[in-house]
């Protein structure tokens, strides 16, 4: 299986280029919400102790779309990487 683009047909070609253009649209206009969202479940963490990882999947598992999910997770886990490292 090749993964080089110049072998696939100018519609699957066309197909990839309108998901990549989505996904930087929805990357652009959530960053800033993804950002907040991961600091307000980071805030939780005191308050929620040894239940709070359960308590993170949970309240991902619950956003929506998955891609904004995955957006939150991915700064959840920036953040949490910063505060270890700064200790």
């Amino acid at each position: 299986m090749s993964f080089n683009l110049a072998n696939l047909s100018f519609e699957e070609r066309a197909q990839i280029e309108a998901e990549k253009a989505r996904l930087f649209e929805l990357w652009q206009n959530n960053l800033g919400k993804a950002k907040g969202e991961a600091a307000r479940l980071i805030a939780e963490k005191p308050r929620r102790k040894g239940k709070w990882a359960e308590w993170v999947r949970a309240e991902l598992d619950a956003m929506t779309p998955p891609e904004y999910a995955s957006m939150v997770r991915s700064e959840v886990n920036k953040m949490m990487a910063a505060a270890t490292a700064g200790r």
